[in-house]
């Protein structure tokens, strides 16, 4: 920024593992989401290393991290970032026909329990259902890796556990590993793992041996 160098992350090393739900907990600008972004292949890391499984990430060109973000990274936002004018079914088959092994965009819309709002556009959705809608096209792809960004921040309380229980369903159900960023403390007793971040630091990693269920989740 102008003469000030801003290190966004500083000294940050881990692993994540195969079907890990994982939450990342830090204030606003602790660089949570410029590690969520380096994770996705949405930015590059000025220096450091980063792998998925053997595939260096790092100092690669745009067409392969295009494909890695295509076929292995499905990504939910805070503010669902939906198509407007594209229906519900829209926007998830949209997000089907670029990935390599995707699932069927009705059964997923089904699952996440908007089978009968297929045919409704964003704007006729609430937040609720449009988090939801996004959710369904991020797992339609099938992928490897789902880094959701603050899923539940726009949302009441109610809305907050359906998104969750969805996500940790996805875990469960596909063996799928799942990575929420957020400020929101109490989100973290359903992880395997939490990651608090501070400073553009990670100060420790704490493991849950008994992940409460969504439903358990309060804050």
């Amino acid at each position: 920024m102008g003469e000030v160098t801003v290190q966004a992350l500083k000294d940050v090393s881990f692993e994540i593992y195969k079907g890990e739900f994982i939450v990342v907990l830090g204030p606003s600008g602790s660089g949570k989401s410029t590690m969520i972004n380096l994770i996705g292949g949405m930015d590059t890391a000025s220096s450091g290393e980063i792998y998925f499984h053997d595939q260096p990430l790092h100092h690669v060109n745009e067409k392969t991290l295009t494909e890695y973000r295509r076929n292995a990274v499905g990504f939910v936002f805070q503010f669902y970032n939906l198509m407007p004018n594209l229906t519900a079914y829209e926007n998830v088959l949209l997000s089907t026909q670029i990935a390599k092994n995707p699932l069927e965009p009705m059964e997923v819309l089904q699952q996440v329990g908007l089978g009968e709002r297929a045919n409704h556009f964003p704007a006729q959705l609430s937040g609720g259902e449009q988090q939801r809608v996004a959710i369904a096209r991020a797992v339609a792809k099938n992928p490897e890796i789902l880094l959701c960004d603050e899923p539940t921040g726009a949302l009441d309380f109610s809305t907050g556990i359906q998104v969750l229980k969805l996500l940790r369903d996805f875990n469960k159900n596909y063996g799928k590993t799942v990575m929420i960023i957020t400020h929101n403390a109490g989100i973290a007793a359903m992880a395997d793992r939490v990651f608090y971040i501070k400073d553009g630091r990670l100060e420790k990693i704490q493991v849950n041996e008994h992940p409460s269920e969504p439903e358990e989740v309060t804050w």
